[in-house]
């Protein structure tokens, strides 16, 4: 067992120390492009102003013969281009492939300066965070570093959900996880073909209102994910570490992309994936605060003082409780407001 103490410790002479606490920072979307694309790779400057976090994608997405003009075209563009505020992330290919060692070995070398994040795919257990954990340390003391470039893990396998704590708390490099669907649907062998969202055929039925079963009877679709979502929010908050909603397929279907997004923001995520340029305005207005929701909490944590006692408004009680979860309202919009000149204003805090 490993003294709790040494925790904080670096896993390797010369690395930088450990994070004590993952900085908050907003993450309403990782935006996924692929380098190996010059014209998704041409638009990333651009791009790079209007998102929260942009990510090299190296792994499932790119085909087996362009993954090294990837690895090479995401140390070309970071090198190239200033991200200003943007989080630089990118996701590598999973452990049991045979590219990963590279990636790790080239991106820490090469940008690990630039790096805020490396996602990790398919994980299983803690095994594989400490795996990447002790790589990471040896390479960012060879490198020089200055500061530890942390991990987010994907929850994509029936593994990973059944050991989503024990890889939550696996190391203070662990920056959040994500919810990843169509893998984690084929592990599980669900028969969905779909990449995340709901499904017309998981739905409960109302009950009959006389003898004839088949009339009147209206059904309502359900959550495939809402189960797992919870789990892993819970993992997350249980570790202080950041969970998030992940691929939305059906670019086209944005009204069920914003409602998925919203079901995750209500359950605890802090952002989503966005595959396509439309699903970033979603997430950013998804994940950012309702104004009218804000002035509320704020109206809330005013009548309350220190927190203490009960206050009726709007014919409602506030107490001890509802107080805090205005906190975790307002704490979000200032974390927002100061990065997004229009909300602000919207926020007037």
């Amino acid at each position: 067992m490993r003294n709790p103490r040494a925790f904080l410790r670096p896993l390797a002479v010369g690395a930088p120390a450990p994070v004590a606490e993952v900085p908050f920072r907003p993450s309403r979307m990782i935006h996924f492009f692929d380098p190996s694309n010059e014209k998704m790779a041409a638009k990333v400057p651009d791009i790079a102003k209007k998102v929260d976090i942009i990510l090299g994608n190296l792994e499932d997405a790119v085909k087996t013969e362009k993954k090294e003009a990837a690895r090479l075209g995401l140390v070309e563009i970071a090198k190239a281009t200033d991200f200003g505020d943007t989080q630089l992330w990118t996701r590598v290919n999973s452990l049991d492939s045979p590219w990963v060692l590279d990636d790790l070995v080239t991106l820490v070398t090469e940008i690990g300066h630039k790096l805020d994040v490396i996602m990790v795919p398919k994980v299983e257990g803690a095994q594989d965070i400490h795996y990447v954990d002790r790589l990471l340390a040896q390479l960012e003391a060879r490198a020089g570093l200055e500061r530890p470039i942390l991990v987010h893990a994907i929850l994509e396998t029936a593994e990973g959900v059944a050991n989503v704590e024990e890889i939550a708390g696996a190391s203070p490099r662990m920056q959040g996880i994500s919810l990843g669907p169509a893998d984690l649907a084929a592990s599980r062998r669900m028969k969905t073909t779909r990449v995340g969202g709901g499904h017309p055929g998981y739905l409960v039925r109302q009950d009959p209102t006389g003898d004839d079963l088949t009339q009147g009877r209206t059904t309502y679709q359900q959550d495939l994910w809402h189960y797992t979502i919870a789990r892993m929010v819970d993992a997350c908050a249980a570790n202080d570490i950041l969970p998030f909603y992940g691929p939305f397929g059906d670019i086209k279907d944005v009204v069920a992309c914003e409602d998925q997004f919203r079901n995750a923001f209500l359950l605890g995520c802090v952002g989503a994936w966005s595959l396509h340029p439309v699903q970033i305005d979603i997430a950013k207005r998804v994940f950012s605060p309702d104004p009218a929701d804000v002035a509320h909490a704020k109206r809330v944590v005013e009548a309350m003082g220190d927190g203490s006692g009960a206050v009726m408004i709007d014919g409602k009680m506030e107490d001890d409780a509802s107080c805090k979860q205005c906190l975790v309202m307002l704490d979000l919009a200032r974390a927002l407001a100061e990065r997004d000149p229009e909300l602000a204003a919207a926020y007037d805090l």
